[in-house]
């Protein structure tokens, strides 16, 4: 990966839907050369996909909240059946095994205080094999980012 790809990501990672054309322009690459590039760094899953950033508020889901869980036990069975019904939970925005004090981290979104509280009673406290469970509502989103592909 040289250069040009590391300016091709950091353009994409600021704006997917930039015309082909235009991305050429900024990188100075030919249409064709440039449509090249960013056709393998798809293929060789560097780009592992193009997603739309919603924004929650103007959704109605003002409440974002952090999830702390630790397991009873680590057997893959346990990690296995916990992962696949976190999955089924539409407002989980994330889940992430950690190494650490905790197993996991979710990333859950609600319309307000009570629908997180609905949320917790209907689904986060009937997940598998779950010991301990804290939650803390974010305040305020700090930063946001994607990795700044031009100090790779």
């Amino acid at each position: 990966m040289d250069k040009i790809d590391k300016s091709i990501l950091s353009i994409l990672q600021d704006n997917a839907r930039i015309a082909n054309v235009e991305l050429a322009e900024r990188v100075g690459l030919s249409p064709s050369a440039c449509l090249r590039r960013v056709s393998q760094l798809e293929s060789s899953g560097i780009i592992g996909g193009y997603n739309a950033a919603l924004n929650l508020d103007a959704l109605g889901h003002t409440v974002l909240v952090l999830v702390h869980i630790s397991l009873q036990g680590q057997s893959s069975n346990m990690l296995s059946e916990f992962e696949d019904a976190v999955k089924q939970i539409p407002q989980v925005l994330a889940c992430f095994l950690l190494a650490g004090e905790n197993d996991y981290l979710l990333r859950v979104a609600a319309r307000d205080v009570n629908d997180f509280g609905r949320i917790h009673s209907e689904y986060l406290s009937a997940l598998p094999h779950v010991q301990r469970m804290e939650s803390n509502f974010v305040l305020r989103q700090v930063a946001n980012r994607g990795l700044d592909a031009e100090e790779l």
